[in-house]
């Protein structure tokens, strides 16, 4: 199997998704056979990790980890296609892109760190929140379809309420990474900043 990188790997299962291949499945035999692969393909970047040493072989086995969690969960995705697997294959990706952008966070020190973890981590929150929408918003559509005009009205607004909620997830991120920038300063200055912050995202 060709190693991919996390990143790679999640624009991927988008566009497997989106493009419906995934809904084609896979057989039993190919599943155990793509598993076999997956875990030799792990076992192997594992093993590459092994030159390392400090900072650069804690990233090298976090994408070895995520590498593997995220091609296990597209796998399952294929063999058991659902929204709710096509869901978990998506945090997934998040999962492991968070995982390898924290560890490359331990290469700075002090607020410059803090605000790299935080930056990694709205990453993160903004991916599930996304993924997380859509699959309320397929999950509506789908139950539109063989329902009532009324039932359609309300999957209408439970997809609005997804998407809302996405946003309100990703806005709340956005404030943490805003906020934690603002500890630079000190006093007065970084009472203007967090205001600002607050001020920008609606916080009170």
């Amino acid at each position: 199997m060709k190693t991919f990188g996390i990143g790679v790997i999640a624009v991927a299962i988008g566009l497997a998704f989106n493009s419906g291949a995934i809904a084609q499945g896979v057989s039993k035999s190919e599943y155990k056979a793509s598993t076999d692969s997956i875990v030799a393909e792990y076992k192997a970047a594992r093993a590459s990790c092994g030159s390392l040493s400090a900072n650069a072989k804690d990233v090298c086995v976090a994408e070895a980890n995520g590498k593997q969690k995220v091609a296990k969960a597209e796998l399952a995705a294929r063999y058991n296609p659902s929204e709710r697997t096509r869901y978990e294959a998506r945090v997934s990706a998040a999962q492991a892109d968070y995982s390898v952008a924290k560890e490359k966070c331990d290469d700075q020190a002090g607020n410059a760190k803090d605000v790299c973890v935080k930056q990694a981590k709205a990453a993160e929150t903004r991916a599930k929140a996304d993924a997380k929408a859509q699959m309320k918003v397929s999950e509506a559509n789908m139950a539109a379809k063989e329902t009532s005009g009324e039932a359609r009205m309300k999957a209408d607004e439970k997809a609005a309420v997804a998407r809302k909620e996405a946003a309100e997830d990703k806005r709340d991120a956005d404030y943490a990474v805003a906020k934690e920038k603002c500890d630079v300063y000190a006093g007065g200055a970084k009472d203007y900043c967090v205001n600002q912050a607050k001020a920008r995202f609606g916080k009170s």
